[in-house]
């Protein structure tokens, strides 16, 4: 056993006998934070207790929000010294489960860190605070002719400390690349308080890659206080195509083909019937009736390319089967283009009282045939399934649709989500490929990974998090705690013992 997990060991048995639960906290954090950054009225905290999965719930212990990194040590800190645990929260949007508070435990939301401290454009940098909404990002970048490329769906509201956590995203991540390849440093705070940094910000520092290990690890090994991102030049040319098909087979067949014949655009997505009607309903997209699948693809590059690349993708996706194409003329109709499919998870609240998004991913030949297989899977449920996916790399965003006020109907839904998922591990893929493990998907990593390999993740987790009051209960569906030998375990651990964890 480490010397650090020996000392939380020893500070979690002080915690039992001499401190009470979240609600002992409330006076210390709002000497750190004041008063009004810390939330104990029962009625508020329910506004925290789900993220944008509302599949699961809990209410947390108290909330705090800090508005700076010191403020976050030191909330830290306190929660660490009582032996109680924390999450880390940001604008909520996550879609697996990740910021699920703990009723017994202290919610960090970090969406009063707004700020962006510092753009250079001459090395293409900002820095900033984990409560910076994705989009303002590009929005100050703009006048310096630059962007930050990954953005989710949700990139208006999501922060981008969320995103590190998750290694979110996005549409245009086909060409530009997720979270991970945006960013070069951190400062976070650690499971015991310590503020530090990892990376040097250029990402060529040499040793481990401890930035590449804490982005998307949900909030597990620590708390991001500062970002430093990359950001691109704004592309010379862009183009935005609408393919229409009479089905999701033909539009697959499109991909294939333009993939196949060498052409990488910024974007390729699709969505199905289902997901059209939603859109229709909810922001009157327009898209072309009939269709039974729209591709949306977009091109950014150097203007010879992009003109080029553009009359390729409309020969290639004709000779699929598209029976109309439309291109943008303009930023206007560009950005309605992009409308419909920027609103498609929320849309389809429109015709259904309750819905699953799952993120599942499969390798782009295998869609047309997991797409028929969610298609039957579908109507051996008796529930309707809407299909939005980012196309070019496989990752399917099925919407399962049920009535959440039948229990029947609710059982049924996730036996159908789990069997989405099932699907895209036996064709070679991944049960997420954005929006994380958290809660909602910890009951399937053994299905893609053996013991061995989720011990060893948990040994990096445990290095981080010894005592395992950080984010506690999420990713691993059976957290081995920190400071066993793998193995075999025997007897009650101490952690068990003193009521901080649960062994299984």
């Amino acid at each position: 056993m480490t010397e650090r997990a020996r000392r939380a060991r020893q500070r979690a048995g002080r915690t039992q006998a001499g401190h009470g639960g979240p609600a002992a906290l409330a006076a210390r954090l709002a000497a750190i934070c004041g008063t009004g950054a810390v939330i104990t009225d029962p009625m508020e905290l329910r506004t925290y207790e789900c993220d944008g999965l509302t599949a699961h719930r809990s209410c947390p212990g108290l909330v705090v929000l800090p508005q700076t990194a010191a403020e976050v040590a030191a909330v830290v800190r306190a929660c660490a010294d009582a032996g109680i645990p924390f999450v880390a929260r940001g604008s909520g949007t996550g879609l697996s489960g990740g910021a699920l508070p703990r009723a017994d435990g202290v919610l960090i939301v970090t969406s009063r860190m707004r700020r962006i401290l510092h753009i250079d454009p001459a090395s293409r940098r900002a820095v900033v605070e984990p409560g910076v909404p994705n989009l303002a990002v590009s929005k100050a970048a703009a006048p310096y002719g630059l962007f930050y490329a990954p953005d989710p769906s949700s990139q208006q509201v999501c922060s981008v400390g969320g995103n590190v956590a998750e290694n979110s995203g996005g549409a245009h991540c086909l060409k530009h690349g997720f979270t991970v390849h945006h960013v070069t440093g951190l400062e976070v705070v650690t499971p015991d308080g310590e503020l530090t940094w990892l990376g040097d910000g250029t990402g060529t520092a040499p040793g481990y890659d401890l930035v590449g290990a804490f982005i998307g690890s949900e909030g597990t090994l620590g708390i991001v206080t500062k970002i430093v991102v990359l950001l691109t030049p704004l592309p010379q040319a862009v183009t935005t195509l609408l393919a229409a098909f009479e089905s999701t087979g033909q539009g697959g067949a499109a991909v294939s083909a333009i993939i196949g014949a060498g052409i990488l655009p910024a974007a390729i997505e699709m969505m199905d019937a289902l997901s059209i009607e939603a859109a229709e309903a909810a922001v009157a997209c327009r898209y072309p009736e009939g269709a039974g699948a729209v591709l949306i693809v977009e091109l950014d590059g150097p203007a010879a390319d992009v003109a080029a690349e553009t009359a390729a993708v409309r020969e290639l996706a004709a000779r699929a089967g598209a029976f109309e194409i439309r291109e943008a003329a303009d930023p206007a109709e560009r950005a309605a283009i992009w409308t419909g499919r920027r609103s498609a998870f929320a849309a389809v609240g429109r015709i259904s009282p309750a819905y699953i998004v799952q993120d599942g991913v499969v390798p782009r030949t295998a869609l047309p045939r997991v797409l028929d297989r969610i298609g039957e899977l579908s109507a051996e449920a008796g529930l309707r399934v809407a299909n939005v996916f980012h196309a070019g790399d496989g990752n399917l965003h099925p919407l399962v649709l049920f009535d959440d006020a039948s229990a029947e109907q609710s059982a049924a839904a996730e036996r159908l989500s789990g069997a989405i998922l099932d699907e895209c591990i036996a064709h070679g893929g991944s049960i997420t490929g954005e929006h994380g493990v958290g809660v909602d998907k910890s009951r399937y990593m053994p299905k893609m990974f053996g013991a061995e390999d989720l011990d060893t993740m948990q040994l990096l987790r445990c290095a981080f998090d010894p005592a395992g009051l950080c984010n506690p209960g999420k990713v691993f569906p059976t957290p081995r705690l920190c400071g066993e030998v793998p193995g075999v375990r025997r007897g009650a651990h101490p952690l068990v013992a003193a009521g901080l964890a649960e062994q299984f």
